[in-house]
């Protein structure tokens, strides 16, 4: 009996607590070009005490905190404009200043990796691709719920963040 318990929990700890996905799902994502320098478009991403400003999709409820490696965020979510927010807990895993941000949160069955990337594409043009995955056991069975408004908000965010990052640049 006790290496069955064993082998058990070898494989909870093999499958679930592996970053490697449970079962890959696709990738949400938006691509947008922002007439505005790298730097100022990674100032408007990072300075959460501004998100208010410009930002319908993802609210901080702690802004005084910056996004640092290894430093736990509480967050949240409006897919639909003038909706309800999802509120939810998430560790940063990666800040590459001026180029990239990435932060994972979970809950039992469902892991979401969200990562903003910044490349310059010309003179003070700057390509910013958001990305959002889901994986996890029940995340066949939530994304189809919520993919479509995520997008959307997605889709909301990388607009409202063109027009800020502009609006700062000029």
């Amino acid at each position: 009996m006790s290496l069955a318990i064993a082998c058990y929990t070898n494989f909870l700890k093999t499958h679930y607590s592996s970053p490697a996905p449970l079962i890959p799902m696709p990738s949400l994502y938006t691509e947008t070009i922002i007439h505005a320098p790298r730097a100022v478009v990674w100032q408007a991403l990072v300075r959460k005490q501004d998100w208010l400003k410009w930002n319908t999709f993802l609210f901080d409820r702690q802004p005084e905190q910056p996004f640092q490696e290894g430093r736990s965020l509480l967050l949240s979510v409006r897919r639909v404009e003038g909706g309800d927010e999802t509120e939810f807990e998430a560790l940063v895993n990666r800040v590459q200043e001026n180029y990239y941000l990435q932060w994972r949160s979970s809950v039992p069955g469902l892991r979401n990796e969200h990562s903003f990337e910044l490349q310059d594409v010309g003179v003070n043009l700057t390509q910013c691709v958001h990305r959002d995955r889901f994986d996890g056991l029940v995340a066949p069975m939530i994304l189809p719920f919520i993919r479509q408004e995520e997008l959307r908000g997605m889709r909301r965010m990388a607009q409202e963040l063109q027009q800020y990052a502009e609006y700062l640049s000029y």
